[in-house]
């Protein structure tokens, strides 16, 4: 698969932050963790790790901080304005953890994996191909390395 030409922009719902991914991501994989699935509404969010320098944003945005399943503390970025959450700042240095679903167009952004498999919801499949985590991914050498495969040309 062809990644797109950078840099890729996405925001909040109202527009009131956006941002430009400058550089392809690390990796994009789904999060089954209970906080995810609280946070997006949904049976998982897809996350989208990607450098800090590859990464710039505008507007005012408010941020909450949580204790993970994981027990990590992370520190989650939403906009000011209508609250979108757009993405973490993890405590693992030079990466953001930004919200794929929050990209102008999404459809290159295939996730490669899925991490906290154990707190999936009973209806959601899991592709066994992928890269998979019952808990949070220790070492996400393998999903940026699932990533890269992916993306060879």
């Amino acid at each position: 698969m062809n990644l797109p030409d950078f840099p890729q922009q996405g925001g909040c719902q109202c527009g009131a932050v956006r941002y430009r991914l400058k550089a392809s991501p690390l990796s994009v994989y789904n999060c089954h963790c209970k906080d995810c699935q609280r946070f997006s509404g949904a049976g998982w969010s897809m996350s989208m790790i990607v450098r800090d320098e590859d990464f710039e944003a505008t507007g005012a945005t408010v941020q909450y901080r949580r204790t993970a399943d994981s027990g990590n503390v992370i520190t989650m970025n939403f906009c000011a304005h209508c609250h979108g959450w757009l993405w973490n700042d993890p405590p693992a240095p030079g990466i953001k953890v930004a919200r794929a679903g929050t990209l102008d167009d999404i459809d290159w952004a295939v996730p490669v994996g899925n991490i906290w498999t154990d707190s999936k919801a009973a209806w959601a499949a899991i592709d066994p191909s992928l890269v998979n985590f019952p808990k949070g991914a220790v070492d996400r050498t393998p999903l940026y390395d699932a990533w890269t495969r992916l993306h060879q040309d």
